[in-house]
């Protein structure tokens, strides 16, 4: 399957307790279906002290279903669906199917 999103993508959440926030992923877990968003799905976590690291409750994001993501439109700013198309110089790149506006840099 295609990666519909990618690290560096700006995308909106569809679903959950952090409906509406739009954030850029972290990181893409293609075989588990997930991604890490940007201030999206924040949790806690208690970190033992480390030569590097003081230690404490520490907030961090944590991987939100794929499922529940939506691209931001370029053009528009709203959620978008994406979909592939090869240019004519033979590159397949992704697009936002509303606007038809390419998401690849």
């Amino acid at each position: 399957m295609a990666a519909k999103i990618r690290k560096g993508d700006r995308v909106v959440v569809l679903a959950g307790r952090d409906k509406g926030k739009i954030g850029e992923v972290l990181r893409a877990i293609p075989k588990e279906g997930r991604a890490v968003v940007q201030g999206v799905n924040m949790i806690k976590r208690h970190q033992r002290p480390s030569a590097g690291n003081p230690g404490g409750i520490v907030e961090r994001e944590a991987p939100i279903d794929a499922s529940n993501l939506a691209h931001v439109d370029p053009k528009t700013g709203k959620p978008t669906r994406v979909g592939f198309k090869f240019l004519e110089d033979g590159r397949k790149v992704r697009y936002a199917k509303a606007s038809g506006e390419i998401v690849d840099r």
